[in-house]
């Protein structure tokens, strides 16, 4: 009886150090796709400079910028984009938003709309470049929002798009262990002002982006990223041959079995586990308006 029960408490103790152990680890996989809990910011601070900064670059690197004409930021928050536009060029600057009371930047031209409802009220072919930030996760339906950018945009004009990679690591993690995208999780029901997911209700992850800009008529797509995520890069090593390979295995079933891949659409789907996009923050995709 006395080798019985010490033996069943020697169970019980490894038992108890392999729960603690399983929770140790469970905290530090946490803590790196996770991170800590934060303060639930409102939607008008996710505009941040990097952002902007990306942006820039992605419209100084554009295909054939046109050097003059007007420049329209749909979803202009604090129309802080709009400013760093105008410094850098030539261009008027108009902005459009669901309410005025959050613009700052002082002489912005701005135009009241609901996106989810009404059509831009512009003119056909009226703005060279057209930035769209932070805005299409926020839409009911930002095909039509992307239609509508297209018709205002003038023949071989720009448009610039950001928008939470859903697809980085951290982001693909955290729907496995929640079934909600980084930056995304529960709504309440029928209540517009609660914004504890940042009044982001739609996730758009690149393919179906760059397919809805293709679909809308734009071609020339290129797709860029802020910043890397550090919490995703400590995961990278581990995880890109297993994804590599599945990746593989799935694209050549969509291609042979049931026909979804084409010369059209098959570039978009590769990009979907690069590099890029496996370790970036924020999407930033380029397109333009053929001439």
């Amino acid at each position: 009886m006395v080798h019985s029960d010490c033996r069943s408490r020697r169970a019980l103790g490894d038992g108890s150090q392999f729960a603690v152990r399983t929770r140790r680890v469970s905290k530090k996989l946490r803590k790196i796709f996770l991170g800590k809990r934060r303060r639930p910011r409102e939607s008008s601070e996710l505009s941040t400079s990097g952002i902007h900064q990306a942006v820039l670059r992605a419209i100084a690197t554009a295909h054939a910028l046109p050097t003059s004409g007007d420049h329209l930021d749909v979803g202009s928050g604090t129309g802080e984009l709009l400013r760093l536009v105008r410094e850098h060029y030539p261009f008027a600057s108009f902005g459009c938003d669901y309410t005025e009371k959050l613009l700052s930047v002082p002489g912005a031209k701005f135009h009241t709309v609901d996106l989810n409802r009404e059509p831009l009220p512009y003119n056909d072919n009226r703005f060279a470049l057209v930035t769209c930030v932070e805005t299409v996760e926020h839409l009911e339906n930002y095909r039509e929002v992307i239609r509508e950018i297209y018709r205002v945009l003038q023949p071989g004009g720009i448009t610039v798009f950001s928008t939470p990679n859903i697809l980085n690591l951290r982001s693909r993690f955290r729907y496995l262990s929640s079934g909600f995208y980084n930056l995304f999780g529960p709504l309440a029901p029928d209540e517009s002002a609660v914004h504890t997911t940042r009044g982001h209700i739609n996730p758009v992850s690149w393919f179906y982006l760059s397919h809805a800009l293709r679909s809308a008529g734009f071609c020339n797509l290129k797709v860029n990223v802020d910043k890397y995520q550090r919490r995703s890069l400590l995961a990278f090593p581990f995880l890109i041959v297993p994804l590599r390979a599945t990746n593989w295995l799935v694209y050549h079933r969509d291609k042979s079995t049931y026909g979804t891949l084409d010369d059209g659409n098959a570039w978009a789907v590769r990009t979907m586990n690069s590099p890029k996009l496996l370790l970036g923050r924020t999407l930033i995709v380029t397109a333009v308006k053929p001439a």
